[in-house]
């Protein structure tokens, strides 16, 4: 009851510092905040680093020894790297039900360091290059 007065200035504000209160603590302890949490506690140090700088980290497959860059997302996230390092094809795989974001990152860096072979039976590749914009598209805008 004191906390919603009559006052109706005061109680707007108490309204908005609770709602503001509410947002911070769900996006500390949301499913999102706690699955970044988690991937970062299963990263190297140097993968951690090379997260919190570019976004992405890297991994070695299993089996064959390639380099894996998984950028943030959860769909075309995965590159497979050439010997340069730069990406060569891009590898599509998730788990089968929705996950958050940095879950779907764990899983997909935990499949391919255990059962790289396995993942790539499965996975869809795709180009590394986005599809180029026909002519007449681009005269049009």
């Amino acid at each position: 009851m004191f906390l919603f007065g009559r006052n109706g200035v005061a109680q707007g504000a108490r309204l908005r510092a609770l709602r503001a209160l509410y947002r911070n603590f769900n996006e500390q302890n949301g499913p999102e905040a706690r699955a970044r949490r988690l991937l970062r506690e299963w990263l190297s140090s140097e993968q951690r680093a090379q997260f919190d700088a570019d976004g992405f980290f890297e991994v070695t497959g299993s089996h064959t020894g390639r380099r894996y860059r998984i950028h943030q997302g959860t769909m075309g996230n995965v590159l497979e790297l050439d010997e340069r390092m730069e990406p060569k094809i891009g590898w599509c795989f998730l788990p089968d039900r929705a996950l958050a974001i940095g879950d779907v990152m764990l899983a997909q860096k935990i499949a391919l360091e255990t059962d790289e072979a396995a993942v790539l039976a499965i996975a869809k590749p795709f180009s590394r290059r986005l599809p180029s914009v026909p002519q007449a598209v681009r005269r049009a805008h």
